[in-house]
C-alpha cells in the first residue's frame, strides 16, 4: 500500500473552486470535485465547507451514514500533518485563557440603568427650588 500524501492546511485552502473542490476532514484530505454533482446536499455545500478550511464539524453534525463514510475512502488524496481536531483547537485556546488573569468580572452585569445619577439631579432641582423660588415667597 502507498504511502497517503502529506499536505498542510493552507495546502487545502488552495482548493475551493468548482473545478477543483478538495475536503479537509478529521485530518484527512479529499478531492471531491468529481462528487460536486452528485453531492445529495448540492455542490454549494461542499464549495462552503472547502473555504472553510476544515469541514469535519460540518461533516459531522450533517451524520453521514456509513455507506457515505465507505465512499469517501475513494475520494482520499492525503492528510494534514500535525493536525489537531477544530474542537481540541479550541478546548487548548479556552483553557490557555482561562489561566490568563484579567481586571474584568467572569460575569457581566445583567443591567446597564443606574438610578443614582437620576436622583441626583432630581434632588438637585428640588434644593435648588426649594432655596430660590419658596424661600422667596416665605419673606
Amino acid at each position: 500500500m502507498a504511502e497517503a500524501k502529506k499536505f498542510s492546511a493552507s495546502d487545502v485552502l488552495l482548493h475551493t473552486t468548482r473545478d477543483d473542490c478538495w475536503l479537509l476532514i478529521r485530518g484527512k484530505v479529499y478531492d471531491v470535485t468529481k462528487f460536486l454533482d452528485d453531492h445529495p446536499g448540492g455542490e454549494e455545500v461542499l464549495l462552503q465547507a472547502s473555504a472553510s478550511g476544515d469541514a469535519t464539524d460540518a461533516f459531522e453534525t450533517v451524520g453521514h451514514s456509513s455507506s457515505a463514510e465507505t465512499m469517501m475512502e475513494g475520494y482520499l488524496i492525503g492528510s494534514v500533518d500535525g493536525y489537531v481536531a477544530p474542537h481540541m483547537a479550541a478546548e487548548s485556546v479556552s483553557r490557555d485563557s482561562s489561566s490568563v488573569k484579567t481586571n474584568q468580572p467572569a460575569v457581566p452585569p445583567t443591567s446597564s440603568f443606574n438610578p443614582l445619577p437620576l436622583l441626583v439631579i432630581v434632588l438637585a432641582i428640588a434644593a435648588w427650588y426649594y432655596f430660590t423660588v419658596l424661600s422667596k415667597n416665605k419673606e
